[in-house]
């Protein structure tokens, strides 16, 4: 067990200082990251679209969660005083997906409720559409960057096992730089998938709640169809 962490120590300061380009002792994230190998450069590619994903999406999705909680009381009111006009001016004019499906619904007042309800549903399908556009990127990338770690991680045995075939040459120096690579890549392409998971579970919640709001408001809507004007 001792001569086992000797050799793995000895392995992580041979491949330190083969990375230390500044000869200072120490090794920066880019120096351990390009140890990776070119197996790197997809994960980067990937953790760059992880990140630009989620921000994209997580704006867009808490804009159309913004939904001032005053709305439907002034569809209401405009409703029952049989002011329609003003009902859908103001609707037309709110910019979330609520108000484009409220705007739908009063569209079409003066025909069967089912009718209302159908088309209301379909703007409704229309606007989750929108909200999870992209989202299948993170959980695609969720899955591919740990494959691609593990490729890594065969690229490096295999660098390591032909350096050794081609020199002879068994010592520490020799192997460190395979294993590095093996260690780096599979690391890497681990975070980046967790990261893409956690983000693409956050914005399914977020998009999740927003519906939520959609489908309240839109029973609320058909509600307020039913009841006797003034």
């Amino acid at each position: 067990m001792i001569n086992l962490l000797q050799i793995v120590d000895t392995l992580s300061r041979t491949a330190t200082s083969q990375a230390d380009m500044n000869k200072d002792g120490s090794i920066s994230l880019g120096e351990l990251l390009t140890m990776g190998g070119w197996v790197m450069i997809p994960l980067v590619a990937l953790f760059l679209v992880t990140i630009f994903v989620f921000f994209e999406r997580f704006i867009a999705i808490r804009k159309a969660s913004r939904i001032d909680s005053n709305f439907m009381n002034i569809i209401r009111d405009h409703i029952v005083n049989g002011n329609v006009s003003a009902a859908r001016s103001f609707a037309k004019n709110t910019n979330n997906p609520v108000a484009r499906i409220i705007d739908k619904g009063i569209q079409r007042i003066g025909k069967p409720i089912d009718s209302i309800e159908k088309s209301m549903e379909n703007v409704g399908k229309l606007e989750l559409y929108n909200m999870e556009r992209n989202l299948s990127i993170l959980s695609l990338i969720a899955g591919i960057a740990p494959m691609l770690g593990f490729l890594g991680t065969i690229v490096g045995m295999f660098e390591l096992f032909y350096r050794l075939a081609s020199t002879g040459d068994f010592t520490i120096q020799t192997m460190a730089n395979g294993i590095y690579t093996k260690m780096i890549t599979s690391a890497s392409g681990l975070i980046i998938g967790l990261l893409a998971y956690v983000a693409h579970n956050f914005l399914s919640t977020q998009v999740d709640k927003t519906a939520n709001k959609m489908e309240a408001s839109s029973s609320e809507f058909i509600d307020v169809l039913q009841e006797p004007t003034r």
